[in-house]
């Protein structure tokens, strides 16, 4: 393991204290290829601009074809964190670690990785039809068709992804950035969750971690990013969130629309509350969907995102809601968690003006925290406060 050690060299000679707990943990990790530097930039053609395709705060992600190793001629997505990274050691750590111990149909595929020198490299496989955010959410479908059944298909893609890692995986693990632009299409449109630098694991006797919030507002639950409390329950709200967006085509926050429709899931609470839940999907289907089945997902959205994270169902249950296994019962739905007010003042405080279109997610294969972040303190009524760190991801121009 001494190749790490190069890469953390000179912040290790400032921090010696932490040299011994950096070595243990680079010594657990397994099943991970380590590829040379010069190996990657001939993949990338010098990481030609012309292969990139993502970018954000993190660094920039680039496809190539691997030349050598295991994966010889295959594509991979090469994402090469800066200098300058908001992702640290202990972000890089964390998705290595988490990634290259698990696998599943709708997880990202860590290859391998580059610690060569100053550099940080993440190698994952190709995934061809880019995010959910950059295509359904930005309107640059990349000749995708996201009929009905292919954003059912996404749906339930996810939310099996997710239960893997909140039920099957032990301990489990909270990704903790669950959001459109982590969520990566291959060429047969399955979903892959990626971006694991977030993600906390969960230890079997703890009901809940407590830890520095970090995460994207309108996906982030309430209790959360007030009090810092991290359960699996945070997940299941942002991917409420998520399944809305997806079944409306649009951005959870859009601050070009009327104030009142400005905020996903007000104005998918004020639609339930009217029975006229089927006018929030996306307009883009032209008439073609199951308007009954829609609406259910709206409303598994709504059970996902409510105020009280207890009342959440988990995620092996929405995968049975999804897939008709399991009734929804309205009367557990409650109305959801927002934290709007506080979006408000940040959105409106930091977002340049937007573009005409949808508003969107920047970036694809982009890290956690990569897009705008911004640290700031937030007090709730009880002025209990907790350090964040935000990504204001669906009201940026890129």
């Amino acid at each position: 393991m001494t190749c790490f050690s190069c890469l953390f060299g000179r912040k290790l000679d400032s921090a010696t204290h932490r040299s011994v707990e950096l070595d243990d943990e680079l010594s657990g990790i397994q099943n991970v290829t380590l590829y040379p530097y010069k190996a990657l930039r001939i993949a990338t053609d010098d990481f030609s601009p012309t292969n990139k395709i993502g970018e954000g705060g993190f660094g920039s992600v680039y496809k190539g074809k691997l030349r050598s190793g295991q994966m010889a001629g295959q594509m991979a997505a090469i994402k090469v964190l800066s200098t300058e990274s908001r992702q640290g050691v202990r972000e890089f750590l964390t998705e290595i670690q988490v990634i290259s111990e698990i696998q599943h149909e709708n997880l990202v595929k860590l290859y391998g990785c580059c610690v060569e020198g100053n550099h940080r490299i993440l190698v994952y496989n190709y995934l061809e039809k880019n995010s959910l955010a950059t295509t359904l959410l930005d309107g640059d479908y990349n000749n995708i068709q996201f009929t009905w059944r292919i954003r059912k298909k996404i749906c339930i893609g996810v939310a099996r992804g997710l239960a893997y890692l909140h039920e099957e995986v032990r301990p489990h693990i909270v990704h903790r950035d669950i959001k459109a632009s982590n969520i990566l299409l291959d060429k047969d449109l399955t979903p892959k969750i990626s971006d694991f630098g977030l993600a906390k694991l969960i230890p079997p006797n703890m009901t809940h971690v407590s830890t520095r919030v970090a995460g994207t507002i309108g996906y982030l639950a309430p209790e959360y990013a007030i009090r810092g409390q991290l359960t699996r329950k945070a997940d299941i709200y942002s991917f409420g969130v998520l399944l809305i967006e997806i079944v409306s085509g649009r951005c959870n926050t859009n601050t070009r629309l009327p104030i009142e429709e400005q905020y996903l899931l007000e104005r998918t609470w004020k639609l339930y509350e009217r029975r006229e839940l089927v006018g929030l999907v996306d307009t883009a289907l032209n008439g073609n969907f199951d308007a009954e089945q829609a609406c259910r997902f709206l409303k598994i959205g709504l059970l996902c995102t409510q105020d009280d994270p207890k009342l959440r169902p988990s995620m092996s249950s929405v995968v049975k809601m999804l897939t008709d296994k399991l009734d929804v019962d309205e009367h557990k739905i409650t109305k959801p968690g927002l934290i709007s007010d506080f979006m408000d003042l940040k959105v409106r405080s930091n977002a340049p003006k937007a573009k005409p279109g949808r508003d969107h997610t920047p970036g694809n294969y982009a890290s956690s925290g990569s897009d705008n972040l911004d640290t700031t303190r937030l007090t709730s009524a009880a002025s209990s406060q907790a350090t964040m760190t935000f990504t204001f991801p669906c009201t940026q121009s890129m």
